[in-house]
């Protein structure tokens, strides 16, 4: 195959970026889209040229940092597939694919196609974490968990943390990324002492970074992981609720 790339390069946060164009060829349909990267870089740097700066780790799905734009999509065409997953056989021969960083103003751009994410460390930092006493680890099977649960707050933690549901957001919205993170732990035993206080936290934070949700949908179908919108709204559900405890506790009236 022969894959012509339009790449977005910017050697620094505060740089003016533009586009730069590349022919990449002999490339495999069993090659992943990372792995057309590598070939692309091994040129640049063979030619004396600056390689082209991207997030990845695992390579595997998991870690949640190959964060791409490919022809205007999270992750590229194929749904429920992170761009490391993605392989070439799902593109033409002789296709001309552009490629940019994550389109979020909470994601400014460090380098090339590598964007700041700390905003969604700092949602984390709010709230999404079981405090654990000291002591032993109690058994693993002392608290029953029914399995309907369990099964949902599975699908919940499925969330690798990519970002992609920000970037295709028009709103620039992170309420997927907050409610999967809120939710793994609302719906289990373990999350019940501090479930109301983690919710109002984790949004709040939320609120200081990212826009506002309006339910386009567009988040659920980037979403690598093809987690659910109903999530979303379990969220909103514990955030109402936590702001009617709260006033009841404080002595407000409405």
């Amino acid at each position: 195959m022969k894959i012509t790339l339009t790449v977005w390069r910017q050697s620094g946060p505060n740089a003016r970026g533009g586009f730069e164009t590349h022919h990449v060829d002999d490339v495999s349909p069993d090659m992943s889209f990372l792995e057309l990267f590598d070939i692309l870089n091994e040129a640049l740097i063979a030619d004396g040229k600056e390689p082209i700066a991207f997030d990845h780790d695992c390579r595997e799905g998991i870690c949640g940092s190959c964060s791409m734009m490919i022809n205007g999509r999270a992750h590229g065409p194929e749904r429920g597939t992170a761009t490391c997953q993605l392989h070439m056989r799902k593109f033409q021969d002789g296709a001309h694919i552009t490629v940019e960083p994550w389109r979020a103003a909470a994601f400014p751009i460090i380098k090339d196609l590598c964007v700041d994410r700390t905003a969604f460390d700092r949602i984390i930092e709010a709230g999404g974490y079981i405090s654990a006493p000291t002591g032993s680890a109690p058994d693993g099977n002392l608290i029953l968990v029914p399995k309907a649960v369990s099964d949902t707050a599975m699908d919940a933690a499925a969330c690798i943390g990519c970002g992609a549901c920000v970037a295709a957001c028009p709103n620039g919205a992170a309420q997927l990324f907050t409610a999967a993170k809120v939710q793994h732990l609302n719906l289990l035993p373990q999350g019940q002492p501090e479930r109301w206080e983690r919710v109002v936290n984790m949004v709040t934070e939320m609120e200081r970074w990212f826009g506002s949700c309006t339910l386009h949908g567009e988040c659920e179908v980037a979403c690598p992981k093809d987690i659910s919108i109903d999530f979303i709204a379990l969220m909103n559900r514990d955030f109402i609720k936590a702001q009617f405890k709260q006033r009841r506790l404080t002595g407000q009236h409405a």
